[in-house]
C-alpha cells in the first residue's frame, strides 16, 4: 500500500469536499421542522399505547383484588 504525506492527504480532502452537495439553509430549516413533526407524532402515539396498556393492567389487577 502507498503512503501518502500529510500534504497530499489534506489535498485530497479538499478535493473530496470540494465534491459535496451541501443542503441549502431552506432544506436544513424543512428537515428540521419534519424532525420535530414526526417526534411529535410519535410521542403522541407511544402516549395512546402506554395509556391503554396502562388501563389495560390496572383493570387486571382490580380483578385479582
Amino acid at each position: 500500500m502507498a503512503k501518502t504525506t500529510p500534504l497530499e492527504f489534506i489535498k485530497q480532502v479538499r478535493t473530496e469536499t470540494a465534491k459535496v452537495v451541501w443542503p441549502t439553509g431552506r432544506e436544513t430549516v424543512m428537515t428540521g421542522v419534519m424532525v420535530v413533526i414526526m417526534t411529535t407524532v410519535l410521542a403522541v402515539f407511544f402516549l395512546g399505547v402506554d395509556s391503554f396498556f396502562n388501563a389495560v393492567v390496572k383493570l387486571l389487577l382490580s380483578l385479582a383484588r
